[in-house]
């Protein structure tokens, strides 16, 4: 089993190490019976540690899904990345305005049981924060009451990040409070936007001061939170502050938040590089193997030099007690035993840069029928297509094939190689490990990096270019893609050019983001913190930037379809040897890629061509819509259930309130 920070909280372990029986832990299931006894040993003081650890990340198993202690996919969706699935986020038939349409993740009223949500998981830090100096938590070793109130304060400023990017302001509570109907001082109201990064800055800094550089012990200690994750993670906080949805000055460069988004990506950089991230990924193929190839802090290093924020996940086939990564089995076609694949919407497929770094345009070579010729080495680590090499345990050598037949050229609908029953010529496969047991794809122990070291360094492109410094942004995207490159194309800045001024570096930046992080859970957060589903009202970032709106949009796919029919399922058109000799290795030169992509072409020409799909991809009720994404969605107002116990609290720009009028709450301040 693998050796990993306890995120299970198997809470017995613990409990016969310090000498103390069950009902201990079943007395510890309410608020009212903790007290700082909980801290009178290592053990007991760690296993309250990670059970807040599970509390956060338990649900975290597929790299598509966002918020902490909730984390779901719904905010994925709603992006360009996936298509087939229409949010309430993105109808045009729907409208969110109403207090009881508004999301539930702040919380509703206190339970006599312990209930994970948002200001459950900050008591709990708090609480740990308050006692873990005094009484008799002070027979524990300062190194270890260091680094248990520096995990806490990471994990207060990652919930109150998460909230802020919900909600906008939100009070801030930082001691322990008790439930109470008649105590005014509990009576907290929103605090400022602004006040709530400051804070949130504040706790990461004080976790930096307090947590090590590396953990000793990396393979018990492996996911645990580090000084130069808390440093990234303020990066990652004041460049979503400084971004134009919480900062109306956004266009000047001069403005401060930019300076102190640059500063603290700065200075998590050095801190990081002195620690000896950085370093791991120097190929393409370095960088699709990072998710399992330093799994648990092993492998050829103990240094997972490229995940700076890590979820460990286990490889245990369990019914229940583990938690698995579910992303493999998704991503996995049905002839390998997977779960059916995630289908690559065209806009994705069209997206990626050439094999130069320049943009995909017909100037540029550039051919959507041949979309798999000659493209940035990441589009063959993130995209599998027909004729691409995609191994798993067992089967070292296998090919992928998506593509389909009619009977004849009436039918509605069609069969597919191997019942793969895709909506693309391309599925994801990024983040996917070829050694995976195809008999326990839904077990998958691969890693979650939530955050790269790829990602700091795109953070700190964009502050350069927000400042107008085009130069220094150009060389931290050349850092980025100097990664993933060969030399031989590193004219031109590895294809970006010269950045003419500060929106087309921003939208460089932007651009490399959809990139770098495809399917890693960014592209919301990007989309929402610049705005850019729409220019409406004082937002047009889209204008400025020169980007395409997502609104009046949908995902599109189509089918590589034979141009013979086939009666049935067994009734393939092509034959084992039409595609025998055809196998697209990542891994091998660019003569015998380029070989097979002629082999490939030639067998598109001769056997496939383009067909739409059967029905719409994003539909509603079997008719097509476009994503219609509303500026009142970008902030979420306060649920109608929070709104009616706490009436103090005042609703969000944008929404109704309890009674119906509209909210006032300024989330831009």
């Amino acid at each position: 089993m693998k050796n990993k920070i306890a995120y299970l909280l198997f809470f017995v372990v613990f409990v016969a190490a310090a000498g103390c029986n069950k009902k201990f832990l079943e007395d510890m299931k309410s608020y009212d019976k903790y007290d700082e006894s909980m801290f009178t040993s290592e053990a007991l003081t760690g296993a309250y540690i990670d059970r807040l650890y599970n509390f956060y990340f338990a649900s975290y198993k597929d790299p598509r899904s966002v918020l902490v202690g909730a984390y779901d996919a719904t905010r994925s969706q709603a992006t360009d990345e996936l298509g087939g699935t229409v949010t309430d986020w993105t109808s045009p038939n729907k409208q969110l305005l109403q207090a009881s349409q508004a999301n539930t993740y702040y919380g509703d009223a206190p339970k006599s049981s312990v209930d994970n949500k948002a200001y459950t998981r900050i008591r709990f830090c708090n609480f740990l924060i308050e006692k873990v100096n005094a009484g008799v938590a002070q027979a524990l070793t300062e190194d270890f009451r260091k680094t248990a109130k520096g995990q806490m304060y990471f994990l207060r400023g990652l919930q109150y990040f998460d909230l802020v990017r919900v909600y906008g302001g939100v009070p801030l509570v930082l001691t322990v409070q008790n439930a109470s109907n008649d105590d005014e001082t509990i009576k907290l109201p929103r605090a400022k936007t602004s006040e709530v990064f400051d804070q949130i800055a504040m706790d990461f800094d004080s976790a930096a001061a307090l947590l090590p550089a590396v953990w000793a012990n990396s393979g018990t200690n492996y996911g645990r939170f580090t000084s130069g994750a808390a440093l990234a993670m303020k990066s990652r906080a004041l460049l979503t502050a400084a971004s134009p949805l919480f900062n109306t000055d956004w266009d000047n460069p001069g403005n401060a938040k930019w300076q102190k988004a640059l500063d603290a990506g700065l200075a998590a950089e050095a801190a990081l590089t002195a620690a000896g991230y950085g370093t791991s990924v120097t190929s393409a193929k370095d960088w699709a193997e990072a998710p399992f190839k330093f799994d648990n802090g092993t492998g050829t290093s103990t240094m997972q030099g490229e995940g700076i924020f890590v979820i460990p996940l286990s490889s245990t086939v369990a019914s229940s007690g583990v938690l698995n990564n579910g992303w493999e089995s998704a991503v996995r076609v049905k002839d390998m035993n997977g779960g059916g694949g995630i289908s690559a919407p065209k806009g994705m497929i069209d997206l990626f840069p050439m094999f130069d770094g320049t943009r995909p345009t017909a100037t540029n070579g550039y051919s959507e029928t041949y979309f798999f010729e000659n493209r940035d080495p990441r589009f063959y680590r993130t995209f599998a297509f027909s004729g691409s090499k995609w191994p798993f345990k067992g089967n070292a050598n296998k090919v992928v094939w998506l593509y389909r037949w009619k009977k004849d050229a009436n039918a509605t609908s069609g069969f597919f190689y191997g019942n793969n029953q895709v909506s693309s010529p391309a599925v994801v496969r990024k983040m996917s490990n070829p050694a995976a047991d195809s008999t326990t794809f839904a077990s998958s122990g691969t890693d979650i990096l939530d955050y790269r070291y790829g990602e700091l360094l795109l953070n700190i492109a964009e502050c350069y270019a927000a400042k107008n410094e085009t130069g220094k942004c150009s060389d931290y995207l050349v850092k980025v893609r100097k990664r993933v490159f060969p030399d031989s194309v590193k004219a031109n800045n590895y294809g970006i050019g010269i950045l003419a001024n500060k929106y087309a570096a921003l939208e460089a930046c932007l651009y490399e983001r959809r990139v770098e992080l495809a399917y890693e859970g960014k592209r919301f957060w990007d989309l929402q913190r610049w705005m850019l589903y729409d220019d409406e009202g004082a937002d047009n970032t889209n204008s400025k930037l020169g980007i395409a709106k997502l609104n009046g949009t949908s995902r599109q796919g189509y089918y590589w379809e034979t141009q013979a029919f086939g009666n049935g399922a067994s009734a393939d058109p092509l034959t084992a040897a039409d595609r025998a000799g055809i196998s697209i290795d990542p891994d091998s030169d660019s003569k015998t890629m380029k070989e097979q992509f002629k082999k490939l072409r030639d067998l598109y020409n001769a056997k496939f061509k383009n067909a739409a799909l059967d029905a719409p991809w994003d539909r509603e009720n079997n008719a097509a819509v476009n994503i219609l994404f509303r500026p009142n969605y970008y902030i979420g107002g306060l649920h109608s259930s929070l709104l009616s116990s706490n009436t103090w609290l005042t609703q969000t720009i944008g929404w109704q309130d309890y009674n119906g009028a509209m909210g006032t709450f300024d989330y831009q301040q």
